[in-house]
């Protein structure tokens, strides 16, 4: 079971005037854009875990950034970051793995060997092609050129029938992948009024499901930023 809901104040996110926390100072500090579904991933893990007080939200301007962000923090220069005993670890995937296993609170990895097999072996490293059919279906016939990689996810929510998620209890696997297709969802509606979950029931039912759950809710997107930073982004040149 998911940690206690926790009603949050969000910080305002740190932009090129302002000073930098106090770093390395012992806190373990997130480092997230609200906006980037890579860092969602992981602030929907720490919500789950229940870290809020373990765990301080740290947001960043990305069309803005500071300065020291780069210099002092993650020379990447990129979110998430997560800072912790001392360094700083970087890429969603793996810190979502990271906290899962280095905070306390639920776990998010299964115990079942199947479960874990599908996971590794299928259903993370689809991700990037999912992503990247999906991206890349908005230059040309949207609905058509994206249909397959939102079938792949319905046929894999069929492998497990004892809950709704992928891998039927709630895990990495469902963090991994839906910020993507919260975005995918409301993008596919604005500009296509299409429905994505149309004749995918287990699509549907997840995205339902998922919508339940605090811990994600609370990281949820504008639809309208969404919207219009996908138009800016994918659809500028059209």
């Amino acid at each position: 079971m998911a940690a206690a809901t926790v009603n949050e104040h969000l910080p305002t996110a740190l932009d090129a005037t302002s000073e930098p926390p106090p770093l390395f100072d012992g806190t373990t500090r997130l480092y997230i854009s609200y906006t980037c579904p890579f860092a969602q991933r992981v602030w929907i893990t720490r919500n789950y875990k229940g870290l809020h007080d373990n765990i301080k939200l740290v947001p960043i301007n990305l069309q803005n950034r500071p300065a020291w962000y780069k210099e002092k923090v993650y020379h990447e220069n990129k979110v998430p970051a997560l800072e912790h005993n001392g360094k700083i670890i970087g890429e969603s995937l793996d810190l979502i793995r990271y906290v899962d296993i280095n905070f306390e609170g639920p776990s998010l990895r299964p115990d079942d060997l199947a479960k874990k097999e599908f996971a590794h072996e299928e259903l993370l490293p689809y991700i990037d092609t999912f992503n990247k059919t999906v991206y890349t279906s908005f230059k040309g016939d949207a609905v058509k050129e994206a249909s397959p990689a939102f079938d792949h996810l319905e046929n894999a929510l069929h492998k497990f029938d004892d809950g709704p998620f992928f891998l039927g209890q709630f895990s990495l696997v469902d963090i991994a992948y839906i910020p993507f297709v919260e975005r995918f969802q409301i993008f596919f509606s604005a500009m296509w009024n299409y429905d994505i979950t149309t004749g995918r029931p287990k699509l549907a039912k997840w995205i339902e499901e998922l919508n339940k759950i605090d811990a994600y809710k609370s990281t949820k997107a504008d639809p309208k930023v969404i919207v219009e930073t996908f138009k800016a982004r994918f659809l500028a040149q059209h």
